[in-house]
Order: C-alpha cells, then sequence, then structure tokens
C-alpha cells in the first residue's frame, strides 16, 4: 500500500516539473561557487587556489539559493492537494493527511538527497577543471555534504508542514525567502543564536570561511546538525502526527 503511494509521488513529480526545479537548485550552486571562485584574488595565482576557495563558495551559495529552491519543491508538491481536492481523496483511499505529509517529504527528500549530492560533485570537479592540484580533502567534503543534506531535509520537512496547513502557497515562498536571508546573515551572528533556527545551521555547516583575512578549513557543526536533524524528525512525526487526527 505504502510503495504505491509513494509511486503515487513520484508521477505527481513529473507533471510538477519538480526535476527542473532541483535541476535549477543544483545549477544555481554550481554556479554560484564557481563565479565566486573566478572572481576571488587568490584565483589570480594558479599556486594559490585551493580546495577552501571552492568549499568557501559552498559555504555561501547554498544558503543563498537553497531555502528558496526547498520552499518551491515542497509548495509545488503540496499545492496539488489543495486545488484538486487530494487530502480528502487520500482518506477515502485510507492515507491519513499526515501520512501523506510524510510520503510527500520521502518523496520530494530523495529528490533533494540526490540535488545535493550532485552539486557537491560538480563542484568538486569544477575545482579540478579551475586548476586545483592540491588532493580533495574528503573527509571535510563528505561531512559537509552530509551536514548540508540534513539540514536540507529539516528545512524541507518544516515547508511541508506549512504548505499542508496554509493553502496561500505565497506564504512559504515568503518564508523562505526570509529563511534564505537569515541563512546568509547567520555566519555572523553567534553562534547561539544561529541555533535558533533551522536557517541558522547553514552558516554552522561552512567547511570554510575568512578569519582574520585568511580563508581557512572549518569543521561543521556536527553534534549541531545531528541534533537538529533528531529535533526536526521528532517534531515533522508529532505535527503529522496531529494532522491524522483531524482535516487539514
Amino acid at each position: 500500500m505504502m510503495d504505491r503511494v509513494v509511486a503515487n509521488e513520484f508521477a505527481k513529480m513529473r507533471h510538477l516539473r519538480i526535476a527542473p526545479v532541483a535541476i535549477v537548485m543544483v545549477a544555481a550552486v554550481t554556479g554560484l561557487v564557481m563565479f565566486s571562485a573566478i572572481t576571488s584574488p587568490d584565483f589570480a595565482d594558479p599556486a594559490a587556489r585551493s580546495w577552501e576557495l571552492l568549499l568557501g563558495g559552498m559555504s555561501l551559495a547554498v544558503p543563498m539559493v537553497s531555502p528558496i529552491m526547498l520552499a518551491v519543491l515542497a509548495s509545488r508538491q503540496v499545492d496539488i492537494e489543495h486545488e484538486g481536492g487530494g487530502w480528502l481523496l487520500s482518506q477515502t483511499s485510507g492515507i491519513t493527511p499526515g501520512g501523506l505529509c510524510r510520503v510527500k517529504l520521502v518523496a520530494v527528500g530523495a529528490v533533494v538527497t540526490v540535488a545535493t549530492v550532485l552539486q557537491s560533485v560538480l563542484v568538486i570537479g569544477a575545482g579540478l577543471l579551475l586548476g586545483v592540484t592540491a588532493a580533495v580533502p574528503a573527509g571535510l567534503w563528505l561531512g559537509h555534504t552530509a551536514s548540508v543534506l540534513a539540514t536540507n531535509l529539516v528545512v524541507l520537512a518544516l515547508h511541508v508542514l506549512l504548505s499542508a496547513r496554509i493553502d496561500n502557497q505565497l506564504a512559504g515562498l515568503g518564508i523562505g525567502v526570509l529563511g534564505s536571508m537569515v541563512a546568509v546573515f547567520a555566519s555572523g551572528l553567534p553562534p547561539w543564536l544561529a541555533h535558533v533556527s533551522p536557517w541558522g545551521y547553514y552558516a554552522l555547516v561552512a567547511a570554510a570561511g575568512y578569519r582574520d583575512g585568511d580563508l581557512v578549513a572549518l569543521t561543521p557543526s556536527y553534534a549541531s546538525v545531528a541534533g537538529l536533524g533528531v529535533v526536526g524528525a521528532a517534531l515533522f512525526l508529532l505535527v503529522t502526527g496531529s494532522f491524522d487526527r483531524r482535516e487539514i
């Protein structure tokens, strides 16, 4: 039964153009990283071209792009239920509103996972094309990618809930824009303040940044991201459980 519901969500994606939105997300992040690297003063010196330069670009591009695109992905996948009476139809088929939200998170989350990993791989390829000769810091790169993915999924879960509860999808998109602003400016906030909102965690997972005028590698706050994932999952299950007991 659940397999058919998940397959149905993927079938909806073909009509909702979810894949092109995800491609735009990947292209935007990769393009911004390459642009920031090429325009950096360090790029002029081939010997100074480093993976930190690209990781720093990732740490800036992801907060700028991801919150908005995640809001769009969630909105498109959920709004169809508001427009076509999908909530009631699913209930008559034995799928509660909360269960449908959980399925949507699984389906769109799979797309976001592929997009997040793909953009990370493409940036590595861009680094090789740009002439970075040092060995790829695989451990740091994997840790940063995993941390970004965890943050993306929590933000996506939040937008699935918002889109399910609020018929006007402009509200969710507006929150996505505000979230992007919070994510970008969170790098200048004290760490404790960045922990207050899920968008602040994009600053906590930065893998490179400037310290005293020098670009250095940074260690993402893995413990904080793990905590975000646990709390986010618990709250998502709690809220969708409340959806099961009443109509959306």
